[in-house]
C-alpha cells in the first residue's frame, strides 16, 4: 500500500503493538505523513514510554501481553495521564467498543483498517485535546488535588493548601506534566530558569516542602520520587 500523505500537522506519536508486521506498518506510514512515532512491543513497555515521555496521542493495542490495551489506558488514566488514545483492536463488537472507552480511551478503532481513516482520526484527536487544553488553561487537576490558576489557589480534596510563589511555580509545572517523569534538568530550565545546573540542593528542599504540603495526612502519595531520574505527579501506578 503506497504512503498516506496529509497536510495534517505534525505529531509526536506512541505506538503500543505487539504484533511486528502492523506496527512496521504503521510507523511507517505515519513517518511518511510527517509524524514521528514511537514504537512500544508490548504493555509494559507502552507504559514506560508513556511515563518517561510527552505524547500527543496514543495508538494502543488491546489484546497485548504483560499488560493489555485496556489496563494499560487505566493505569494511566489513574496516574493522571490525559494523552489522547485510540484503541486498535481486531474485537469489534458493540461491548467491545464500550468497554474500550469505559477504561479511558478516546476513540476505538476495528482492525483491519484504512490509514487514512487512522490518520484522520489521530488528527481530530489532536486537535480536541487542544481545545480543550485551551479551555482547560484556569484550572489543573491531578486525582483529587486541583489548582486554580486565576486566584493561585490549590486544593487537596477539601483541604486549601498554601505555598510560597516558587511552590507554587513547581507545582504548576509538575502538574501540567502529570503522570509523565520530570527531571531535574527540566525543573531547573522552567522553574529556576538556569540551563545549567547550579550544583546546589534547591529542588531537594523545595521538593521535600512542596511533598509536607500536598502529602503530608493524606492516604495516597502524589509527588513521587522516580530513583535516578526525577519526579512524577500522580498515584502510584498500580502493578
Amino acid at each position: 500500500m503506497s504512503s498516506v500523505l496529509g497536510a495534517l500537522s505534525s505529531m509526536n506519536i506512541l505506538l503500543v503493538e505487539d504484533d511486528k508486521q502492523v506496527a512496521e506498518f504503521v510507523v511507517a506510514e505515519l513517518s511518511a505523513a510527517g509524524h514521528s512515532c514511537v514504537h512500544a512491543c508490548d504493555g509494559s513497555a507502552g507504559r514506560e514510554a508513556a511515563i518517561n515521555h510527552a505524547y500527543d496521542v496514543m495508538v494502543i493495542d488491546r489484546m497485548m501481553p504483560k499488560m493489555n490495551g485496556l489496563e494499560l489506558i487505566s493505569a494511566l488514566r489513574k496516574a493522571g495521564d490525559n494523552t489522547p488514545v485510540l484503541v486498535l483492536s481486531a474485537l469489534g463488537d458493540v461491548d467491545d467498543r464500550v468497554q474500550g472507552l469505559h477504561s479511558g480511551a478516546d476513540d476505538y478503532l476495528v482492525k483491519p483498517f484504512a490509514m487514512a481513516e487512522l490518520l484522520a482520526r489521530l488528527d481530530v484527536l489532536k486537535r480536541r485535546s487542544a481545545k480543550l487544553e485551551s479551555e482547560a488553561q484556569t484550572r489543573l487537576v491531578v486525582h483529587d488535588l486541583s489548582m486554580d490558576l486565576l486566584r493561585q489557589f490549590v486544593q487537596r480534596g477539601e483541604t486549601t493548601i498554601n505555598l510560597q510563589p516558587r511552590e507554587y511555580k513547581l507545582l504548576e509545572y509538575l502538574m501540567r506534566h502529570a503522570g509523565q517523569v520530570v527531571t531535574r534538568a527540566m525543573l531547573l530550565e522552567h522553574v529556576w530558569g538556569y540551563h545549567f545546573d547550579p550544583q546546589t540542593n534547591v529542588i531537594d528542599v523545595h521538593i521535600s516542602r512542596l511533598r509536607q504540603k500536598i502529602d503530608k495526612g493524606f492516604e495516597r502519595p502524589l509527588l513521587l520520587t522516580v530513583r535516578g531520574t526525577g519526579y512524577r505527579l500522580g498515584p502510584e501506578l498500580d502493578h
